[in-house]
């Protein structure tokens, strides 16, 4: 991947981003995450991202705060970078680092060799995220379409 201008719009699909989806845990939401990935694309093993996922939270918790998570990690064989944003009916305890519960989940998944790109996305979803108003208007969408057009809108 040779293109470093990777921005949210272009590594976020509308098929994974999903409204008030309902997650009594961390664990299930990590879950539900791996499942989504794995139905949009079968060559991509479920089991593989959830444990990536959990064993990079064991590190350290990725709730950034303000009720907000973005878990990531690096995938074997990946070839693209695949974002997943998922808004929470409820929040769910995540070990944030505010220790307020999350309802606002960005998941990246990237290619083991992908690392300035995975570090510039991860900065831009904080500086998305950090802006109460883009978050608030997030967590009000009740579609998915919505919620993706917020996410992808460039004039947040």
């Amino acid at each position: 991947m040779s293109d470093t201008s990777l921005t949210i719009d272009n590594i976020l699909l509308p098929e994974l981003t999903l409204c008030k989806v309902s997650a009594s845990s961390k664990k299930r939401v990590l879950e539900f995450i791996a499942d989504q990935i794995h139905q949009h694309d079968s060559t991509l093993n479920e089991s593989q991202i959830f444990n990536n996922l959990v064993a990079r939270e064991r590190l350290g918790s990725t709730g950034i705060g303000q009720g907000i998570a973005i878990p990531h990690c690096r995938l074997e064989g990946l070839d693209r970078v695949i974002g997943v944003l998922v808004t929470l009916e409820e929040g769910i305890e995540f070990d944030a680092i505010d220790n307020q519960p999350v309802d606002l989940i960005f998941a990246l998944i990237v290619p083991k060799e992908a690392t300035s790109e995975h570090l510039e996305l991860l900065s831009q979803l904080a500086e998305k995220f950090n802006e109460r108003i883009f978050c608030d208007r997030l967590r009000q969408c009740d579609a998915p379409g919505t919620l993706y057009q917020q996410m992808t809108a460039t004039n947040s």
